[in-house]
């Protein structure tokens, strides 16, 4: 009989985090770029009036144009008041942003949560949680009150 030998043992590998390894393919570009988006739309909103920045969202940096998204024709006007402040802004943070296109969309849908219709309980259903739940008429024999 031939004896089992193992190989020379090595460090049990950790496998990549699901994000880390799709971004090393080439298929994470759009993924690292929504990523730079989302950074760079935290940095620039907060610079905006504060109503105004709860309704508007950098959407894409384009050919040294800034497009954001509003939610309503209102806070895209006040938004193209704010264009000087934002380019100003843009380009201390590194961007050769020269223009800023403003559209508007629908807001994006929150997710809807889901909850369960109410299932009437059955009578026998009733009576089962009832004597279930009905403290114990028969005496505990753990009773050393001597109680009978």
């Amino acid at each position: 009989m031939s004896e089992f030998r193992s190989r020379s043992p090595r460090p049990p590998s950790s496998p990549l985090p699901a994000l880390d390894a799709l971004l090393a393919e080439p298929a994470g570009d759009p993924i690292r770029r929504a990523l730079w988006l989302d950074g760079l739309d935290r940095r620039l909103r907060p610079l905006l009036p504060d109503p105004l920045a709860a309704h508007a969202r950098l959407a894409n940096v384009e050919n040294g144009r800034l497009v954001f998204l509003v939610d309503a024709p209102v806070w895209r006007a006040k938004l193209r008041l704010a264009t000087p402040e934002l380019l100003v802004a843009a380009r201390s943070l590194g961007l050769a942003a020269t223009e800023v296109v403003i559209k508007t969309a629908p807001p994006m849908p929150r997710p809807l949560q889901v909850t369960a219709p109410a299932i009437p309980l059955s009578a026998a259903a009733q009576l089962a949680f009832k004597t279930a739940l009905a403290p114990s008429e028969t005496p505990d024999p753990s009773d050393s009150s001597g109680a009978a």
